[in-house]
């Protein structure tokens, strides 16, 4: 049937008229969404000011040019810069970034690493491209990482570091998600490795009421100890050119490591599975017949057992377990941390020196040559340990509102002690009732600090990001941690992948991690690339012994 000629106006003009009114519709609900967003700098909230700005899709400008094309994809959002001074001498920036639509009703804080002193808007934005409000702070200065010259005659700054700065970040954003939104976040989460794992332990014992769930990986939590018994081992390196261990000799040392500790486990694989069982014997790499890469000096023997073995001080107390045996080699193994390209390039003395320099004496004309264990730890203790170390292992204000802790570790960290870990995990138990309602702990094996490592590396630590996994709570820890808190069930283990190649990154291996004491072992049959060959048991704790005596049960 045809239409007339004036039937076929009055259905175009009222076409028109409605499309018309759809696109004003939608125009004026982007002007409503920019509108609440640029309302968010009038909130007033104590000592923090705060600038909004709304960001269309794709529109968001790093600072980096050349780090643009990862931004590309994000989605329209609200982005809060605010500045909190809860001191005179306080300066901590912090960020929120809220999508302006499919907010999944969660937030999630971001943690730092080393020295902290940046904001890491890659990790807003992968969180916010799967829906989360999120926050990220600097803690209080602008700095490289490595660095602490900040420090210096600003103890607040050093306060503002070491926790306040993390706990002024989230009372802020959960205040700005709570005004953009109408309504506070369903439940708040944090996940972070290293000195975010510090942090996030000082969430959980000094801020209980801040998060729901926390997942705190290889965490620089006995901050004074660890960084005190990390100069000692500078020392014994740097002592002389002749205690140096050139990085050259790194392959021939893991080879022998794995020589005389890999099948222990039942597995030749080039993983330690548990590497306190390890029975290696530096005496054994000594030259006989001149000094090659293969071999060691008597001077180098002592040092590498200074770096496997635990500092103690004078009375023979432990102050800090040492280095474990096994992924010696790799980007993230000792050439980074313990060795470097020469005595005084690596992280560890970057870190060690610039603690004791700016933190401890507060003067960048020491020198580390003149560092003595005994007097070092007891000034490092008093003007430090208050503001910095998270030890405390009593979480019963946290657990008594139903929050829940995961920590993990890498077994062949070469930056922080894995036995530290489960210390502090073990005096948790020991401390809270009902600890397994509340806490558990995943060793990874062959993982070096917070990835990298001959061992599947990749569980969901660090967020999902395309290219790491499959995405479900089986093999994402972070997932497994949300599925604890939202539907009570507790992950017993997650599937770990071991994801090599590039452009195109591919699955190598598939591995199991067990809630410790709970170890994965091979079924003696079957690829021993694949985690379905292997299964969750129960296992003898060890005492460990790094130069050859036997390990004792525990």
């Amino acid at each position: 049937m045809f239409l007339d000629t004036r039937e076929a106006e009055m259905r175009w003009s009222i076409g028109f008229v409605a499309v018309a009114f759809l696109l004003a519709t939608e125009a004026l609900g982007q002007q409503a969404v920019d509108a609440k967003c640029s309302s968010l700098a009038k909130l007033e909230l104590p000592h923090v000011t705060l600038h909004s700005e709304a960001v269309a899709a794709g529109g968001y400008v790093p600072s980096d040019p050349a780090q643009a094309g990862r931004y590309k994809g994000l989605p329209a959002f609200c982005r809060v810069t605010a500045t909190s001074a809860p001191t005179t001498d306080s300066d901590i920036k912090i960020e929120v970034w809220l999508p302006a639509s499919g907010w999944n009703g969660k937030f999630r804080g971001q943690g730092n690493g080393g020295f902290a002193g940046e904001i890491n808007y890659s990790l807003l934005a992968m969180s916010m491209n799967q829906g989360y409000a999120t926050a990220g702070t600097d803690t209080g200065h602008a700095a490289d990482g490595t660095n602490a010259e900040w420090a210096i005659g600003h103890p607040e700054k050093v306060i503002d570091f070491g926790n306040r700065g993390i706990h002024e970040m989230t009372l802020t954003a959960k205040a700005v998600v709570d005004a953009y939104y109408g309504k506070a976040a369903d439940h708040s989460y944090f996940a972070a490795c290293s000195d975010g794992g510090r942090e996030a332990l000082m969430e959980a014992q000094r801020y209980p009421q801040d998060y729901d769930g926390i997942l705190a990986g290889a965490p620089a939590y006995e901050w004074t100890n660890m960084v005190s018994a990390g100069m000692v081992k500078v020392k014994a390196l740097t002592e002389s050119t002749a205690t140096y261990i050139p990085p050259a000799k790194i392959p021939a040392i893991a080879a022998a490591v794995r020589e005389a500790c890999d099948a222990a486990d039942g597995l030749k694989d080039g993983i330690l599975n548990d590497p306190r069982s390890c029975h290696f014997k530096p005496e054994s790499m000594l030259c006989k017949a001149g000094e090659t890469d293969s071999c060691l000096t008597q001077l180098q023997i002592a040092s590498l057992k200074t770096l496997y073995e635990p500092v103690k001080d004078a009375s023979g107390k432990q102050i800090y377990p040492g280095t474990l045996p096994g992924a010696e080699e790799g980007p993230g193994g000792w050439a980074l941390w313990l060795l470097g390209t020469s005595p005084e390039k690596t992280l560890s003395y970057a870190f060690t020196t610039h603690y004791f320099e700016d933190m401890v004496y507060g003067d960048p004309r020491w020198s580390y040559k003149s560092f003595n264990l005994e007097d070092g730890l007891k000034l490092a203790t008093a003007r430090t340990a208050v503001p910095l170390d998270a030890t405390d292992p009593n979480l019963k204000a946290f657990a008594g509102r139903g929050g829940k802790l995961i920590l993990y570790h890498g077994w062949n960290d070469p930056a922080i002690s894995p036995l530290s870990t489960i210390d502090y995990y073990q005096k948790v138990v020991a401390t809270n009732d009902n600890a397994a309602s509340f806490v558990r702990l995943f060793m990874v094996p062959g993982m070096q600090h917070c990835f990298s490592g001959p061992g599947p590396d990749s569980f969901g630590q660090l967020g999902w990001f395309p290219g790491s996994g499959p995405d479900d709570a089986q093999h994402d820890l972070y997932l497994g941690l949300e599925q604890w808190v939202e539907k009570g069930l507790a992950p017993q283990q997650v599937i770990a992948s071991k994801i090599e190649g590039s452009p195109s990154p591919k699955i190598t291996m598939t591995r199991p991690l067990c809630a410790y004491p709970a170890y994965a072992a091979y079924n003696s049959k079957g690829d021993p690339n694949d985690a379905a060959n292997f299964g969750c048991r129960m296992k003898v704790r060890y005492t460990y012994s790094p130069i050859g005596s036997e390990a004792r049960a525990k």
